[in-house]
């Protein structure tokens, strides 16, 4: 691990470069060709999302419960009023 994390604390807001730079896949991607959001599945079970074209903004941590709520209230449309 990064020398950021310590005793494998990971935290919201951290710098996403510091959960290395491996693993990072693109699930979600614009039409334009160029923003993204990344997602990392982190050892715990959590998940992290981060701009793909700013890999050293802040990551976005997420619980396994989190983002089975959101992925979920998407598929309901509850997130439609954010197009």
């Amino acid at each position: 691990m990064h020398h950021h994390i310590r005793d494998g604390h990971i935290r919201n807001g951290m710098p996403a470069r510091d959960l290395g730079a491996r693993g990072w896949s693109k699930p979600w991607s614009d039409d334009a060709g160029g923003a993204c959001l990344e997602a990392k599945k982190l050892a715990d079970g959590r998940v992290a999302l981060r701009q793909s074209t700013d890999p050293d903004s802040p990551a976005l941590v997420l619980t396994p419960a989190e983002v089975a709520g959101f992925l979920a209230g998407v598929k309901k449309g509850e997130a439609d009023f954010l197009l």
